[in-house]
């Protein structure tokens, strides 16, 4: 009997590699990109495989790098400093602005375009406004800028009844003078008639005749003296109710200052201090006493009336 041949095996099988696979398990290798010259330099021609020789680099490719890389360099500068540039062209076009507006507000401030054309008088109740707006013609056509106060003080110094003043520049035109007239508190009497003083003894006006509603005042040392002072002091310190009716103001000292109303009453005020309680003091005493004939308030507290 024939004995049958053994099977074959099979053959150890190579190891094979899908290109697909081995395209995805391994990265694909990319050639090196060729660097990006400068400038554009023509190409050379290939030479021979092996041959020793190069080709000398001329003088205008070289100036031509050189100008290249300048180039470069500079537009690499103006990338990097574009933020500061920016932020000191706005620094700079800003200050000029406001040199701008500065200077344009000072020139048109001193041009004619802000001259005087009208003056107006406030706080003039005794003097006439339009005789203080006649003395300060002269400031029409002066820019508003260039008023001269010294000027203006001047013009008021004919007005002895002015006692202080303040000028408002109003743009464009107007020209505003405010005015404090002194307070007269009563007339002296002299040789030469009757001259009305203020608290401060300046002298008003000089009339012949006693002028209606001024008291005559009488103090030892006349206008320069304590007495004449403290008598001023009082007489603003009256009421309008009782300073309308004063006669009389007599003083030696600046501790004894009387009054004389019209009724005949007469008033021991003592000295200035603590006017304001005094004269509280009279008007109740007075109130309540219709028909004395003299009062003391020298001490506010408890008014002795006779």
């Amino acid at each position: 009997m024939r004995r049958p041949a053994p099977l074959p095996t099979a053959p150890d099988a190579p190891a094979r590699t899908d290109a697909a696979t081995e395209r995805t398990a391994r990265p694909r290798r990319r050639d090196p990109e060729p660097p990006i010259p400068l400038v554009d330099e023509p190409a050379l021609p290939e030479e021979a495989e092996g041959a020793d020789t190069e080709r000398p680099t001329s003088t205008r490719a070289v100036w031509r790098a050189a100008r290249a890389r300048r180039k470069a360099l500079r537009a690499e500068i103006r990338r990097f400093t574009q933020r500061s540039r920016r932020r000191r062209i706005i620094w700079l076009g800003s200050l000029g602005a406001v040199v701008l507006l500065v200077g344009g507000s000072v020139a048109a401030a001193y041009s004619p375009l802000f001259a005087v054309e009208k003056i107006t008088v406030a706080g003039a109740t005794t003097i006439d406004p339009a005789v203080i707006e006649a003395a300060l013609s002269d400031q029409v056509g002066t820019p508003l800028a260039l008023v001269n106060s010294s000027e203006v003080k001047a013009a008021l110094l004919a007005f002895p009844l002015i006692e202080t003043y303040s000028l408002e520049a109003r743009p464009p035109h107007d020209l505003t003078v405010r005015i404090v007239e002194r307070t007269p508190i009563g007339v002296i009497s002299s040789s030469a008639g009757y001259t009305l003083v203020d608290a401060a003894g300046v002298a008003l006006s000089t009339t012949a005749e006693q002028p209606p509603g001024q008291p005559l005042v009488e103090t030892e040392g006349g206008v320069d003296s304590a007495a004449f002072r403290s008598a001023g002091l009082v007489v603003r310190a009256l009421p309008e109710g009782i300073r309308t009716a004063l006669t009389e103001v007599r003083a030696s000292t600046a501790d004894d200052v009387t009054l004389t109303l019209s009724t005949g009453l007469t008033v021991v005020w003592g000295s200035s201090e603590d006017s304001g309680l005094k004269a509280l003091a009279l008007s109740a005493a007075l109130t309540a006493n219709p028909e004395a004939s003299s009062i003391d308030v020298t001490s506010p507290d408890v008014a002795v009336v006779g």
